[in-house]
């Protein structure tokens, strides 16, 4: 009797043990899962992520991005009280058909034209900018962080915000540039470059590692600024906005040239652009009637080319042969946070 009730006792203690067991692995189970739904990303931060599709730096599209990430372009973070939406791309990887440098950037679904207007903004801090290029060249440290794009005719960009920062330096510059849009031939095209805070573009170094003193006003990395471009009746308004320094406000018409004859280049043009013989004028009516989008995120400016063929463009910065995870590791690349966009449009869809 005594047998049987310890083997009764030892049956009933090996199934408790298996139920214990299979209640741990069931915890573990729901543990992971519990976690993977917890994933934080890009349109929980941004709630009009179905506005925009984007070009990664590895020349992927994608187009729909609601609960969509990229571990290696396209992703969020939390810097300790904030959840952020990363933009990251290296100096060297699959372009766009029209630039030669890299991008992990949002593009606006809808469209527009200067007349029917549109606004977008953006509350941001640049993290990294390329660490290697060529000082004398405009474009080197530089990442473009907005921009309105045309869909038509040359293509051609009214309006680029870039932040550059110098190796070395704390500060680095907040400048937009606008590009005119030619009748006719578009090699003559060039962009003239307005400070917000610190230099514009054409500020660069007399040698390849000479850099120009550092921005008394400029922005550092990891520092926040917004802006905010909204364009109304053909008129481009530029608000920039970042806590210590002075509010910095512009006006420029979309439908109107200030530079349709030669003597309207401004002696900017005629230095920086001037080895590359880009000397052309712009069309009476700039870009009216026109469809124009926007475009946000991380446009690196920097790429491998030979400075000695474009002394504006290319940068002849390190890219390790198009090796991404080698160009991350190096310094090679550029990283834009964003916590707040929106986007408005006033036509027809994409």
């Amino acid at each position: 009797m005594k047998n049987s009730l310890l083997i009764i006792f030892i049956f009933l203690t090996v199934v408790a043990c298996k139920n214990t067991a299979k209640t741990t692995v069931n915890t573990s189970t729901d543990t992971t899962i519990k976690t993977q739904d917890s994933i934080v990303y890009p349109s929980d931060v941004i709630a009009e992520m179905d506005k925009w599709n984007i070009l990664l730096g590895n020349g992927e599209h994608v187009k729909e991005l609601v609960n969509y990430q990229d571990k290696d372009f396209f992703y969020t973070l939390n810097d300790g009280t904030t959840d952020w939406v990363v933009f990251k791309t290296p100096n060297s990887g699959v372009t766009s058909p029209n630039s030669g440098n890299t991008r992990t950037e949002l593009r606006q679904k809808k469209e527009w034209t200067a007349e029917a207007g549109g606004k977008l903004s953006g509350t941001l801090k640049v993290q990294h900018v390329s660490t290697s290029g060529d000082a004398r060249v405009a474009a080197s440290y530089a990442t473009v962080v907005g921009q309105i794009h045309g869909h038509v005719g040359h293509k051609n960009e009214p309006l680029k915000i870039f932040y550059k920062k110098y190796p070395g330096h704390t500060k680095g510059s907040v400048f937009w540039n606008y590009e005119i849009n030619p009748e006719g031939d578009n090699s003559g095209r060039w962009d003239f470059s307005t400070a917000v805070w610190g230099y514009d573009f054409s500020h660069v170094g007399s040698a390849p590692d000479s850099y120009p003193a550092e921005p008394k006003d400029g922005i550092a990395l990891g520092e926040e600024f917004s802006y905010e471009v909204k364009v109304e009746n053909g008129i481009m308004h530029l608000t920039f906005i970042s806590e210590g320094h002075k509010t910095k406000t512009f006006t420029k018409s979309l439908i109107a040239s200030d530079f349709t004859n030669q003597s309207d280049i401004p002696e900017q043009i005629k230095t920086l652009y001037a080895t590359l013989g880009r000397d052309g004028v712009e069309r009476e009516n700039a870009y009216a009637d026109e469809l124009q989008y926007f475009k946000l995120g991380a446009y690196n400016q920097v790429n491998g080319k030979n400075p000695e063929d474009n002394i504006v463009w290319s940068t002849g910065a390190e890219t390790f042969n198009g090796d991404i995870s080698k160009q991350y590791e190096n310094g090679s690349y550029t990283e834009v946070w964003f916590k707040e966009i929106s986007v408005e449009a006033h036509t027809i869809a994409f």
